[in-house]
């Protein structure tokens, strides 16, 4: 017995004429909040917001960045934007003027890098990526909820 096997699934149905769902919904509701806008405050001082909402209707629509939907940039920068940063930074050492850099040679260049090089083992670099799974906030946050 042979069983069908699903193809294209990443292909949303085109439900209606040339649109998905999704992008129906889109230009309905730019259409409908343009119409909105028109009633509300009429076609001279609402021509420039209804041009911003169809503007940003029409690239929900049909604008693909990266063959993605706008919709998926647009969530990912909300994420960005909203949720905590770690910055990490070491500061140098054997900080050198300008005077006393140009009277360097070759071979103390080479010694004073590899000075501020910092190696990292295969045990620390396990108690790097433990600690930042272990102290990672949002974690903490979801299990306390």
């Amino acid at each position: 017995m042979q069983f069908k096997v699903p193809q294209f699934l990443e292909i949303e149905d085109k439900i209606f004429g040339p649109f998905t769902f999704k992008q129906f919904v889109y230009l309905a509701g730019g259409a409908g909040l343009c119409f909105i806008i028109y009633k509300g405050i009429g076609l001279l001082f609402g021509f420039i917001p209804m041009a911003a909402v169809a503007g940003i209707a029409l690239a929900l629509t049909f604008y693909r960045p990266n063959n993605k939907p706008l919709i998926n940039m647009i969530e990912s920068w909300f994420k960005y934007t909203t949720q905590s940063k770690l910055y990490i930074w070491q500061r140098r050492k054997n900080k050198l003027s300008t005077e006393q850099q140009k009277n360097i040679t070759a071979d103390q260049k080479a010694e004073l890098l590899n000075q501020n090089n910092v190696k990292m083992g295969a045990s620390k670099l396990r108690d790097l990526a433990w600690s930042l799974d272990v102290l990672d906030l949002r974690k903490e946050d979801n299990k306390n909820i």
